[in-house]
């Protein structure tokens, strides 16, 4: 159990095939940027920049030195391999759509 000192938090991380999420405990007054760094996410996928890459906290996008409270998630965002309207458009142009199948 977290004393009043620490808090609470998870990381995660995703990729098309597999998915980590590091739960810890952190002191209070951590920023997201700091948990991305002690999550120790970057020595399991070395694609991850734990100073520049995008993070948000439960899907909203937030700045490095958002301080986190307890029970948040962060989590560690990819660029995109592809825009997802030019996608779109090279579906149309092949007559199919961005429906499951």
């Amino acid at each position: 159990m977290a004393t009043p000192l620490t808090i609470e938090v998870e990381v995660a991380y995703a990729l098309a095939e597999r998915q980590i999420i590091v739960a810890m405990e952190v002191p209070a007054g951590t920023t997201a940027r700091d948990a991305v760094r002690r999550s120790g996410l970057e020595k399991e996928f070395p694609d991850i920049d734990a100073v520049q890459c995008d993070i948000g906290v439960f899907g909203q996008r937030v700045k490095s030195d958002y301080v986190l409270r307890a029970g948040e998630r962060v989590e560690i965002y990819r660029l995109l391999e592809m825009d997802p309207r030019e996608a779109r458009r090279r579906l149309a142009a092949r007559g199919e759509t961005m429906r499951r199948r």
